[in-house]
């Protein structure tokens, strides 16, 4: 075999969560071509995956317009021309399982219906897997590679370290002392932690490791970071605006990173930072950090809005971490550093 294709269109964080499938797949065949269909906004960061030949960014919102839908249509043309000898559909949806059959590989794999989130998507499969008793979408995502008898389930991420204007800034900024990163925002409210809390959780930082943090935020979180700063007593400052390619660059030279279950922390863990996390509505053996000694403190197991973007209480779980839980997680964490 030598022609692979993989699609993962998203999340952020699900497409991170797959690479390591990629990267034992170009183990196991290290001739061959492993290609990935993903959406495009997250085409930049593939475009540092070592392991990836080719990633063919495709928007299923928008191929039922106008030019859009002509450009698909020699896309998936050209795919078909390619020959793959399988197609893993790893997001597990009716999109992306029909969009992995239209390439008319000569498998189209996928997981079996009990770990699918829309379960009609198995009709589009040629073959399934079932990776029953494996909590983590990682090892998941390896699992289903025994369907091409690879058995392979190291946690690797080949990916291109950046040193982009704004990474070599920050590392000026902050000099040999280092810094600590913290992002707030999430796309779900529900992943949330209080600004204000994160703001006193920098000071305790600085007072006891004399660590300054940076503040992460992305497209509508500006006012959520600055109200970070504004709470930290002048142990943080705000990032400048970042790219996927930036952020991986300053996560792989930070010395910390505080976060709820979104995107940038599933970079930064990728990237190898030492990660503290805080879990609501989601489960951290799911879609948590898996370093050995990577935290995550998780209120998942109260929650009665699990999985769901909003919370429907008077009271958010993730408003049960108290800021001391996390200092001391903090502290355990760059302990281990060494």
């Amino acid at each position: 075999m030598d022609r692979f294709l993989i699609v993962r269109l998203g999340s952020l964080g699900d497409v991170i969560h797959a690479i390591p499938a990629a990267a034992a797949l170009k183990t196991a065949y290290p001739q061959a071509r492993v290609d990935w269909m993903v959406d495009p906004s997250y085409a930049e960061l593939l475009g540092l995956v070592r392991c990836v030949d080719r990633v063919i960014p495709v928007d299923p919102r928008a191929i039922k317009r106008g030019i859009a839908r002509v450009r698909f249509k020699q896309t998936l043309s050209g795919l078909r021309s390619e020959d793959y000898d399988a197609v893993l559909d790893l997001q597990g949806l009716l999109k992306s399982a029909m969009l992995a059959r239209s390439v008319r590989g000569r498998k189209t794999i996928g997981f079996a219906k009990a770990h699918l989130r829309e379960p009609l998507a198995r009709f589009f499969y040629t073959q399934t897997l079932d990776p029953s008793g494996i909590p983590h979408v990682i090892y998941k995502n390896l699992g289903l590679l025994e369907s091409l008898r690879i058995y392979d389930r190291r946690v690797r991420f080949p990916l291109e370290i950046p040193r982009t204007a704004v990474v070599e800034e920050v590392a000026r900024q902050f000099g040999v002392e280092g810094y600590a990163l913290i992002n707030p925002g999430a796309a779900w409210p529900n992943k949330q932690w209080p600004p204000e809390r994160f703001g006193a959780l920098a000071s305790a930082i600085a007072a006891a490791h004399r660590l300054r943090s940076l503040v992460l935020w992305g497209p509508d979180e500006q006012d959520i970071a600055r109200r970070v700063v504004d709470a930290s007593a002048g142990a943080a400052e705000l990032s400048p605006p970042t790219t996927i390619t930036d952020l991986l660059g300053i996560a792989h030279g930070a010395r910390l990173m505080v976060s709820g279950d979104t995107g940038p922390l599933h970079i930064a863990a990728a990237a190898g930072a030492p990660i503290v996390s805080l879990f609501g509505p989601t489960r951290p053996e799911r879609n948590g950090p898996w370093g050995l000694y990577d935290a995550a403190l998780s209120r998942a197991d109260r929650c009665s809005c699990l999985y769901q973007r909003r919370c429907h209480k008077a009271a958010r779980c993730i408003d049960d971490i108290e800021v001391a839980d996390v200092m001391a997680a903090v502290c355990r964490r760059l302990e281990a550093c060494g």
